[in-house]
């Protein structure tokens, strides 16, 4: 099966753009603990499970710090990227911290895994951002051994909604600018006017359509608030933390494959 054009337009910037995350992944490599959502801990939000002896994959790893924190938790990990470049830095950060594991080259629409190979997945961003989820979410369900669980973190359709439709790098406001209904992939042009990132977003309704049809339970949807004044928020380029604390920027979902 060809590679689909949104996995090559994607490849390419994130092989570019994948510099400018080095320090950022040593940073979240060196957490203690793991921070979703604007710097939200594990603690509060409660996503992963009990990962001891669990065989995992994270699809669209980045850096790699997310299996970095499922290894330290006692998973048996692996790390699969669409960016050779990320990877590059990965293994980088692996040698730094002592933590190895096995990074895979590969789409997450089309991850090279037997059936029933593992007993987690995760995505933070990556392939749930990146990807089709009428492709990537059936994939995951295939990979996935019964009862095994998935955990996604994604931006909310609302934000979707709110961004501007004349300025492609203008933050989130509060008027809703795009249709809801239908939505599914978004394309952001740069300054050439050339098409640099392609999304994938759909509305409430239709993921858990699409869950159920591929096997899951849904045990949880979070959306995630922005911390109050005072806490440590990590800034965010394209929402304002003061539209995060009144609404959902992103949103995470946890979900049981059942047999």
């Amino acid at each position: 099966m060809p590679t689909d054009g949104h996995v090559l337009v994607n490849r390419a910037t994130w092989d570019e753009d994948a510099r400018n995350w080095v320090q950022r992944g040593r940073e979240a490599w060196a957490r203690k603990e793991p921070v979703w959502g604007w710097g939200n801990p594990e603690s509060d939000l409660h996503l992963l499970p009990d990962l001891a002896g669990l065989d995992a994959v994270e699809l669209g790893c980045g850096t790699a710090y997310v299996s970095a924190w499922l290894m330290r938790r006692g998973a048996r990990v692996i790390g699969l990227d669409n960016s050779s470049n990320q990877l590059a830095t990965a293994r980088l950060l692996q040698e730094e911290f002592g933590l190895r594991f096995p990074l895979v080259h590969a789409d997450a629409e089309r991850p090279p895994f037997a059936d029933a190979r593992f007993d987690f997945v995760i995505s933070q961003y990556g392939a749930a951002t990146w990807c089709d989820p009428y492709r990537w979410i059936p994939e995951a369900s295939r990979i996935l051994r019964g009862e095994g669980r998935l955990v996604f973190e994604t931006g909310s359709p609302l934000v979707m909604c709110c961004y501007p439709t004349d300025d492609d790098d203008a933050p989130a406001d509060s008027r809703l600018h795009r249709d809801y209904f239908g939505m599914h992939r978004f394309e952001w042009r740069g300054p050439s006017g050339a098409v640099e990132d392609i999304e994938f977003r759909i509305g409430h309704g239709d993921m858990v359509r699409l869950l159920r049809t591929s096997g899951f339970e849904i045990e949880d949807l979070i959306e995630i608030q922005a911390p109050n004044e005072g806490a440590d928020a990590q800034a965010q380029p394209y929402v304002p933390l003061e539209w995060a604390r009144r609404w959902p920027s992103a949103e995470a979902w946890r979900v049981r494959k059942v047999d």
